[in-house]
């Protein structure tokens, strides 16, 4: 279901403006997820990736942040390596702490990483 909600999303950007394209997500959104669950254990987290990034591009992000952001999310994706639906909370600060010590980051860094999660989340 997830690519399908992006599939349609991306055909329309050439003929629907931001808030447009924004109401015709939530529309999508929650008119598909009447679905089972089974539907979102078959999107990727690639795919919901896909989905939050191309909805931050519509919000108005610049390409910097949406690259900022896809970086950060891939990253803990690669490195949690379970679907996103079942990611929590726990899991997110355990990686924040192997990533600060592993890269040797600050305090500032971590908390932009953080806020990118949360984000996505």
């Amino acid at each position: 279901m997830g690519r399908e909600i992006y599939d349609i999303i991306n055909d329309m950007a050439e003929v629907l403006n931001a808030s447009q394209m924004q109401k015709l997500q939530e529309v999508l959104v929650k008119r598909l997820s009447e679905n089972t669950v089974s539907d979102y254990l078959q999107t990727t987290n690639m795919d919901f990736l896909d989905m939050f990034l191309t909805a931050k591009h519509l919000e108005g992000c610049s390409d910097k942040t949406i690259r900022y952001y896809r970086c950060n999310i891939e990253k803990m994706l690669d490195t949690i390596n379970i679907p996103v639906i079942k990611i929590t909370t726990e899991m997110l600060r355990k990686y924040l702490v192997e990533y600060q010590t592993i890269n040797n980051c600050g305090k500032v860094t971590i908390d932009n990483i953080r806020r990118s999660l949360s984000t996505f989340f």
